[in-house]
């Protein structure tokens, strides 16, 4: 499997507004000693500004992989489409992208409101407390994806159902707004799985940030690391020096700066890297509908 010169992880978020909180990037360059830095526009990075990054190192052909911490797709195999009887359900991940970000045309900074209050997309997502559409499904956690089900099976990871927008936990908002960044970027940057791999350029993966903090070592089965002892802690056993002091260490920016290390630290094992690009599970109706975490092996 190629090698990449630059690892970067952008941690999403869904809010609806112009600039999220939780929106973060980091980068790291591949050789040793590099340091991960936490990229930070002075007024904040919206979805629009990411959506110009990206688009910025398509154009300059940047040899790197970028994790992105969003769901790409919602489930399709489970049953056979995202929506089932609705009738413009798509058939593939492209166009599930283009039918969101269709909706959502008149939602500012690319959020997604309007396609959570469609009268027929709404049918199928949690809500709120008494507010669970009539096709959410009869699981109380919401139809998961395929890679969903296996990291929950194999104890990889404990993901949330992207038809669910309630508590802490919810991944639905930032996926959606993740999908509509994903159309604009009509085809500038190859996608995996769901786009073949280029022997050069950039290069987008789904990633989870739990997994990257597992690997960190990050104690006590937490996820979230959110002081300068623990965060250092956890880049040294990726490999990595610390970063630039940071103005505060909030779980977004410490996600980007661990998440981007492990991409880089996974790289220099052969073993592994060529296993996390070649999950056993994954095959061409999964790639195809709803890709895969970028991890799970």
């Amino acid at each position: 499997m190629r090698k990449f010169e630059h690892f970067a992880c952008f941690d999403w978020s869904g809010q609806a507004v112009a600039r999220p909180k939780g929106l973060a990037l980091a980068t790291i360059a591949a050789e040793d000693g590099a340091r991960p830095e936490l990229l930070r526009p002075k007024v904040g990075w919206s979805r629009g500004a990411a959506l110009d990054w990206l688009l910025d190192h398509a154009a300059a052909g940047t040899d790197m992989l970028i994790g992105l911490d969003l769901s790409p797709t919602f489930p399709f195999v489970d049953a056979g489409g995202y929506f089932p009887d609705w009738e413009h359900s798509p058939a593939d991940a492209r166009g599930l992208w283009a039918l969101v970000d269709g909706l959502c045309a008149e939602d500012e900074h690319l959020a997604a409101s309007s396609f959570v209050r469609h009268d027929e997309a709404r049918r199928y997502f949690r809500h709120g407390k008494g507010d669970t559409g009539d096709r959410f499904g009869s699981l109380g956690t919401g139809r998961l994806r395929a890679v969903e089900h296996h990291q929950r099976r194999t104890k990889q990871a404990n993901s949330a159902s992207c038809f669910n927008l309630v508590g802490a936990a919810q991944v639905g908002k930032s996926s959606l707004t993740g999908m509509r960044v994903l159309h604009r970027l009509a085809g500038r940057i190859p996608i995996w799985p769901f786009d073949p791999v280029p022997e050069t350029g950039p290069v987008i993966v789904e990633i989870y940030t739990s997994i990257a903090a597992r690997a960190a070592g990050v104690a006590g089965g937490r996820s979230k690391v959110r002081d300068a002892d623990a965060l250092h802690e956890a880049l040294a056993n990726l490999g990595a020096p610390p970063p630039a002091p940071l103005l505060a260490h909030d779980d977004h920016s410490t996600d980007a700066l661990i998440t981007a290390a492990w991409l880089r630290d996974a790289a220099r094992d052969a073993e592994l890297w060529h296993a996390l690009w070649h999950p056993p599970m994954l095959d061409d109706a999964i790639r195809r509908t709803e890709g895969w975490t970028f991890g799970v092996k």
